[in-house]
């Protein structure tokens, strides 16, 4: 089994940044690739970013240049840096694991002025 807790989430004004953390603990030997998932109100949870332990990483059209997803194998931490943000980043991320196999329980982002 495998334990995801996101934190860093938060209220900032449009063009600020923010980081969010994913920290995994468990059997974490299993995972080779974690996920950014956000879910805003009244919408289906959407893809964010992906990286593989091998450095790999994507990401969803609308985030790129904005968003940068890094891993931290010492620390079984990934890290989701999020500058330019718009309001309609607003959203609970989630990370997974092992291509959803394994979710955290998600950390508010609300961008507003």
């Amino acid at each position: 089994q495998v334990q995801l807790v996101e934190s860093g989430g938060g209220s900032v004004q449009p063009g600020k940044s923010l980081i969010l953390s994913c920290t995994a603990s468990g059997d974490i030997a299993s995972i080779y690739s974690m996920d950014w998932y956000r879910q805003a109100p009244g919408k289906q949870r959407e893809f964010v970013a992906h990286i593989t332990r091998g450095g790999t990483s994507d990401y969803t059209d609308i985030v790129k240049g904005r968003f940068t997803i890094s891993m931290d194998n010492a620390k079984n931490t990934i890290y989701l840096y999020m500058s330019s943000l718009k309001p309609e980043d607003t959203a609970v991320y989630y990370c997974d694991a092992e291509n959803g196999k394994y979710w955290g329980r998600g950390t508010q982002v609300t961008v507003s002025s």
